[in-house]
C-alpha cells in the first residue's frame, strides 16, 4: 500500500491550490483543510501539509525493507531503557545513535532534473557563486552532449568558464584519470562547478568495475571529490542535471552489490537516494527510486521532473522550474511509504526529511515510552508552561537548585544561533539572589563536547531551558554528551527548569516539534523530546491557547503516554511521581486508559476527559489521584 499526495498549497505565484491525487487502495488524508492553513506562510503551509498527509497515513500496518540488520534492529524493550552516553537510548539501532549536521548542506546544490534548462535555475546557479572566481563546466556523458551549452549561458553573465569534456565522444577518454589531476586544480580556484551530460539519456547502469565507465573516473577521483567538498564548505556551489545529478546523493546509479562502493556518489546530500527526468515518459526512473528506497529505508528517494530544479541551501530545499520534485519515504511502524509531490514555487526542510527517512528505516516508534515509569527518581522538574513567571514559580526553582549556594546553567539555544549568542541572562534569575548563573548559547558539536561546556554542566546545580521552538534542543543536544550531563544534574539531586518551549523538551514525547511551525503535533522526525520526566507529552500555553483539542489525537495515537498540558505563568514541580501545580491557573491530563492503540484512530468522544489539577494541588503521577498539597516530610 503506497499513500501518494499533492500538496494542496496555493504557491507562490499560483492563484489557486494543486489537487489533491488519491490513489487507491489507501486515502492520503482528509478532504478538509483547517483553516489556519490559509493564515501560513508559503514554508509553514507546504510543511504542514506534507505532515498531515504523512501523520493521517500512518494508521496503516506496512512492512518495512530491511537495509541491513545494523540499521533496522527493532527496538523491543517493554520497561525500563537506558539511555547510552548520548541520550539516546541505548538498545535503538545504531542509525538513531548517529550526530545529524543539522545546518544541512555547505555551500549551495543546485539539481536539475533533465530537459531544457528553465531561466529561473540558471539564475539561481549564477546568484549562488561567490564573486570573481570561475566555474568549472564538467562534460560526462555516452553520447554527444553539446558541451557548450553551460559555458555559453555562464559565459553570457560575465562568468569565466573552464571546460573539461570527459565524453566518449572525445579523445581524453582513453586516458581519464590523467585528466583527474587538472580538474582538482581547477575546481580548488573555481567558485562553481556545472556537472551536465545528455539530456535524453536515462540514469546508466553503473558496473562493478571502473574501467567499464571511463567516463566517470575523473569525477570519482579521491582528489577530484575532495576538491568538490571544499568548494562547498567555502560557501560554493556546484550544479548538476539529468542523471548526473545523483551523484549528488548517497546512492549513484542503480543498485550494485553492496561491496562495490566506487560508485556510491559523493554525497553532499548524504541521506538522499537522488534521480531525474520523472516525468511520464520515463516512468522506470521513478520505479527505480521506489525500488532503492525499498532497499535502503533510511534514506529518502528525492526525484524531480523535467525542466525541474531543487536549490539547496543548508537546509532549506527550493523548488524551481515548471515540474514538481517527488520526496519517497519506505514504510515505518504503523506508517505505510508515501510519495509527496512538492511543487515549483514551494520548499521543504531537508533536516527533517532526513531525520523522518532514519526513523521510518529503524522500525522504531517514537511514541512508544521507553524510558520507564512516570516518575523523577532523583532531582526535581519544574515545567512552566510559558507566559510570566510568579515569584512563586522563581522561588520554587531557585530553591530546588540551592538556594544562595545555586549554580545555574541556562541553555538559550531554542532560539535561532545569532538570537542564541546574544542572549543574556532570563530577568527572573538575574535577580535572584544566586551564586553563579551560566549562559551556554552553543549549539554545534565540537562546542558541546568542548571541556568549558562540560565544566559548567558539571558545577551545576540547576539548568533552565528558556523558550523558542523545542526542535532547535533537538537539533543542539541529540547524539552529544550534553544530554547525559543534564541528567546528571538531576543525580545529584538537582533541578531542571524551563518554560514554554523548555517545557515540552522535558516530556519522552516531544510535541510541536516541527521546523516549520509549531501547528504540527507530530512532526515526523521531531518525535521524541529528552525524557527527563518518562512516559509523558507535555504541551504549553495550553489554556490560554485553547489547545485541549490538539493534545487529544497524540494521546489517541500512542495510548501508552500521558498528556499534559500546562496553562501560561503555571508550573508543574515533580519529585518522584508527586506533580504540584503552582502559579497562577493550572495543569491538565489526558490519559487513554485503554493500552495499546490499533491501527485505526481512535474517535475523540472515547478519550477520557481531562484531569484538571489547579495552582496549590498536587497529584501523582503513576495513579492520576490527587494528593495532599503539602508533601509528606516524615
Amino acid at each position: 500500500m503506497l499513500c501518494r499526495s499533492k500538496i494542496p498549497l496555493q504557491c507562490a505565484g499560483k492563484k489557486s491550490p494543486q489537487p489533491l491525487a488519491e490513489h487507491s487502495p489507501s486515502r492520503c488524508f482528509a478532504e478538509k483543510v483547517p483553516d489556519f492553513v490559509n493564515a501560513l506562510g508559503p514554508l509553514s503551509r507546504i510543511w504542514l501539509m506534507i505532515m498531515i498527509m504523512i501523520m493521517a497515513s500512518s494508521i496503516t500496518t506496512f512492512a518495512v525493507a530491511s537495509d541491513s540488520a545494523a540499521e533496522n534492529k527493532v527496538a523491543t524493550a517493554e520497561s525500563t531503557t537506558i539511555p547510552d552516553g548520548s541520550g539516546t537510548p541505548a538498545n535503538y539501532p545504531p542509525v538513531l545513535h548517529q550526530r545529524l549536521d543539522q545546518d544541512g548542506v555547505s555551500g549551495t546544490l543546485v539539481i536539475h532534473g533533465g530537459g531544457s534548462l528553465p531561466a529561473d535555475v540558471r539564475q539561481a546557479f549564477i546568484d549562488s557563486l561567490p564573486a570573481g572566481r570561475p566555474v568549472v563546466a564538467l562534460t560526462l556523458a555516452n553520447t554527444d552532449p553539446q558541451p557548450t551549452a553551460a559555458r555559453d549561458w555562464i559565459e553570457a553573465e560575465g562568468i569565466e568558464v573552464v571546460a573539461f569534456d570527459f565524453s566518449t565522444t572525445t579523445a581524453n577518454v582513453a586516458e581519464p584519470v590523467l585528466a583527474s589531476g587538472p580538474l582538482a586544480a581547477a575546481i580548488r580556484e573555481a567558485g562553481g562547478v556545472w556537472i551536465e551530460g545528455d539530456s535524453s539519456a536515462s540514469e546508466p547502469s553503473l558496473p562493478a568495475e571502473a574501467g567499464d565507465r571511463p567516463t566517470l573516473q575523473p569525477l570519482f577521483d579521491k582528489a577530484v571529490m575532495a576538491e568538490l567538498s571544499a568548494l562547498l564548505n567555502r560557501r560554493g556551489v556546484i550544479g548538476a542535471g539529468t542523471w548526473e545529478a545523483s551523484i549528488l546523493g548517497r546512492q549513484a546509479g542503480e543498485d550494485r552489490p553492496a561491496t562495490d562502493q566506487r560508485f556510491d556518489g559523493f554525497g553532499p546530500l548524504s541521506d538522499a537516494i537522488v534521480r531525474s527526468l520523472l516525468s511520464v515518459e520515463k516512468p522506470d526512473n521513478l520505479a527505480s527510486l521506489r525500488q532503492a528506497v525499498e532497499q535502503h529505508p533510511t534514506r529518502f528517494g528525492f526525484g524531480l521532473d523535467r525542466s525541474t530544479a531543487a536549490v539547496i541551501r543548508g537546509r532549506q530545499v527550493a523548488v524551481v522550474g515548471t515540474g514538481v520534485a517527488t520526496i519517497v519515504l519506505a514504510a515505518g511502524p504503523r506508517r505505510p511509504p508515501v510519495e509527496v509531490d512538492v511543487p515549483a514555487g514551494s520548499a521543504f526542510d531537508l533536516t527533517q526529511i532526513r531525520r523522518a527517512s532514519r526513523w521510518r528505516g529503524a522500525a522504531v516508534d517514537p511514541g512508544k515510552p521507553v524510558l520507564g515509569p512516570r516518575r523523577v527518581d532523583r532531582g526535581s522538574l519544574v515545567i512552566v508552561g510559558g507566559g510570566g513567571m510568579p515569584k512563586s514559580v522563581v522561588d520554587r526553582f531557585v530553591s530546588l537548585a540551592g538556594g544562595r549556594d545555586a549554580r545555574i546553567v541556562v541553555l538559550p539555544t531554542a532560539v535561532p544561533r545569532p538570537e542564541a549568542l546574544r542572549q543574556r541572562v532570563p530577568r527572573f534569575l538575574a535577580r535572584a539572589d544566586v551564586a553563579e548563573v551560566t549562559m551556554l548559547p552553543q549549539s554545534r558539536t565540537d562546542e558541546i563536547e568542548s571541556e568549558p561546556f562540560a565544566a559548567a554542566l558539571r558545577r551545576a546545580t540547576g539548568v533552565w531551558f528558556d523558550g523558542g521552538r523545542q526542535w532547535n534542543f533537538v537539533d543542539a543536544y541529540e547524539n552529544t554528551s550534553a544530554v547525559e550531563r543534564f541528567r546528571d544534574v538531576l543525580r545529584r539531586g538537582g533541578v531542571i527548569g524551563g518554560s514554554s518551549a523548555g517545557a515540552t523538551i522535558q516530556g519522552e514525547y516531544l510535541v510541536r516539534g516541527h521546523p516549520l511551525g509549531n501547528r504540527i503535533m507530530m512532526a515526523e522526525g521531531y518525535e521524541r523530546g529528552f525524557g527527563f520526566l518518562p512516559g509523558v507529552a507535555i504541551d504549553q500555553h495550553f489554556s490560554q491557547r485553547g489547545r485541549h483539542a490538539d493534545l487529544v489525537p497524540v494521546i489517541a495515537r500512542h495510548p501508552e503516554l500521558l498528556g499534559i498540558g500546562i496553562d501560561e505563568s503555571t508550573a508543574l514541580v515533580v519529585t518522584g511521581s508527586r506533580a504540584e501545580v503552582i502559579g497562577d491557573f493550572a495543569a491538565h491530563f489526558l490519559a487513554s486508559g485503554d493500552g495499546p492503540a490499533d491501527d485505526d484512530d481512535t474517535p475523540p468522544e472515547t478519550v477520557p476527559p481531562f484531569i484538571t489539577v489547579t495552582a496549590g494541588e498536587a497529584i501523582d503521577l503513576l495513579s492520576l489521584q490527587p494528593l495532599d498539597s503539602q508533601p509528606d516530610t516524615e
